[in-house]
């Protein structure tokens, strides 16, 4: 490919509104253009990496035996057993049918393989896509972070009994490894994740770390332990004590935690406050007590619970007999809510809570004695400093970027959509799924995030755009154009793939495009360097840099090509 043909315009200015420098070098590098908010055009160069990303994605689902297909997005609304939420775009054809854009295709893939899978002997069964996933964002943002439309590889697979499924998901999880190995993003490691509310329990997020990443990351140092904030356990400090006389105190207009506190002369942790929380599926609140110094982790409630759940709003409170700000679970009618009470107040005595009482409050709370039968569970946000569910460290928060996310999903689907295959019995049984997704444009990101310099991007060759840019200093020069012409026909024969700087710039234009391009092997071919049969060589994948003689320019960049091809080998066993 020649520059002087090559579509979008390179420039040096930093977008005042890119925040990432992903972001900040796809624009300038001419990667991608803003087409509407949240929505992006991808040039040439962005195509050509975005296909090597898939490329490698795709020979790794090939490996675990996985059938491509292409699902349409549009979806029939009615009928889905999954509700579209607020988000996903929606519309009528001309006969008034409600379409929706969905962002995933679970229920497609069912409504798909239900027709075709009759018999145990067809299991397991795997079959991915590469497919546009749309939904409106209300907060676009990060460049390809939070976007509009993204590129999506999904995949779903079929299986006759959990351990088939428990095995083939191991193998999807190395299988992802692989990939990120591949594309050169060491910095991708797996943590636990929170699976669906009525899905399995076990779920992978791959994360990118990065201290400006969106998503909560809970690590341990000492054994390993890596969870997402919203599925991560821990072994919270507790304060057990023998139990004192319950006794009612005078509060006034104290209502929240931070004001009882101070007003009683007590650390927060010696508190308990009540959380209320409504769900479109019921007309029951949830009624969550957590000690005052915990934040509910909302994610493991609604798994708990098996709702989708939002807090309730004060009319709904009253209506149980609670008072907002002085609530208290003791008292309250148990068919009109239900009473869970987080681990950490099983665990601490004598508390502080709401008497359910305007400006009155309880001393002295112990669960054992006043809510004997409160159901205890796990609902508490893990923070930094609690201890490891393994090894009991200190636990310590770090950020990142979700790319990719594995789980398992049972037969909630098949079940509902009516999937069944013959077992060798020849019963009609529901088949157990697992659910895999890569979000393709979070990797083009994210490769640029964790490999760049302040000129630009350093592509590992695996993904690169090109694999070398050829560079001829004083184009107009006979001697130079002769044999930077000659150069780029030998590079194509010999199977490279080669951008070619064939523009008549200043060398300091060339070099900053061709920094901000980032491609990982550049040659330079100049009038003083073919005086000695030499041109010059960077290597902007490496940071380094030397001169090779003419003859041999073919035979370096064919082995560099070659070493980058083993490292992927070797990293593929180890």
């Amino acid at each position: 490919m020649r520059m002087s043909q090559l579509l979008g315009q390179r420039y040096k200015e930093r977008p005042v509104d890119a925040a990432w420098e992903s972001h900040a070098f796809l624009l300038r590098g001419a990667y991608m253009r803003l087409q509407t908010h949240g929505v992006y055009t991808f040039l040439p160069p962005a195509i050509r990496v975005l296909q090597r990303i898939e490329g490698i994605i795709r020979e790794e689902m090939i490996a675990v035996g996985g059938q491509e297909v292409c699902l349409s997005p549009i979806m029939d609304e009615e009928g889905l057993r999954q509700p579209s939420d607020g988000a996903s775009f929606r519309f009528q054809d001309r006969g008034a049918h409600a379409l929706v854009l969905k962002d995933s295709h679970e229920e497609a893939f069912v409504r798909l393989c239900r027709h075709e899978i009759n018999s145990y002997t067809q299991l397991p069964l795997m079959v991915y896509q590469f497919q546009r996933a749309f939904r409106d964002e209300a907060h676009c943002r990060g460049g390809l972070l939070v976007t509009r439309e993204r590129s999506m590889k999904e995949a779903c697979s079929f299986h006759d009994s959990q351990a088939d499924l428990d095995h083939y998901y191991m193998r999807c999880y190395q299988a992802y490894q692989r990939v990120f190995s591949r594309i050169g993003i060491a910095e991708v490691v797996p943590a636990l994740a929170a699976p669906g509310i009525k899905e399995g329990d076990a779920a992978h997020a791959f994360i990118f770390l990065t201290e400006s990443g969106e998503d909560a990351i809970v690590s341990c140092d000492q054994c390993g332990y890596l969870a997402k904030q919203e599925a991560a356990t821990g072994r919270i400090t507790s304060y057990p004590e023998d139990p004192l006389p319950l006794e009612k105190v005078h509060t006034p207009s104290k209502k929240t935690i931070e004001e009882v506190s101070e007003f009683l002369g007590v650390p927060t942790k010696k508190t308990a406050k009540v959380v209320f929380y409504e769900s479109p599926a019921s007309d029951q609140l949830t009624v969550v007590l957590i000690r005052g110094d915990i934040e509910v982790n909302e994610t493991k409630l609604a798994k708990v619970t098996q709702r989708f759940l939002i807090p309730a709003v004060d009319e709904k409170i009253d209506a149980i007999g609670a008072v907002p700000g002085f609530a208290s679970p003791l008292g309250l009618d148990p068919r009109a809510c239900r009473i869970v009470v987080d681990a950490s107040i099983a665990a601490s005595g004598n508390l502080i809570c709401g008497a359910n009482e305007p400006d009155y409050h309880y001393l002295n709370f112990n669960l054992a004695r006043d809510l004997p039968e409160a159901e205890v569970v796990d609902a508490a946000l893990i923070r930094e400093g609690d201890g490891c569910p393994l090894c009991s460290a200190a636990l310590q928060l770090k950020r990142g970027i979700e790319l990719a996310r594995i789980f398992q999903v049972g037969d909630v689907y098949t079940k509902a959509l009516i999937m069944n295959y013959h077992d060798a019995a020849g019963v009609l049984r529901a088949p157990l799924m697992g659910s895999y997704r890569i979000e393709i444009n979070r990797v083009f990101m994210a490769v640029i995030e964790a490999r760049h310099d302040r000129y630009g991007p350093k592509w590992p060759l695996p993904v690169a755009p090109w694999q070398v840019h050829l560079c001829a200093l004083k184009m107009k020069n006979d001697v130079v154009k002769e044999a930077v012409e000659r150069l780029y026909e030998h590079l194509k024969r010999a199977g490279i793939e080669v951008l070619f700087d064939d523009r008549d710039e200043r060398p300091g234009v060339q070099f900053a495009e061709a920094d901000l391009l980032g491609i990982p092997i550049r040659l330079i071919v100049s009038e003083k360097g073919l005086n000695n049969r030499e041109i010059e060589y960077k290597r902007r994948d490496r940071d380094e840099s030397g001169l090779i003689s003419l003859e041999q320019s073919i035979t370096m960049v064919l082995k560099w090509i070659h070493e980058s091809e083993e490292g992927d080998e070797e990293k593929d066993v180890s």
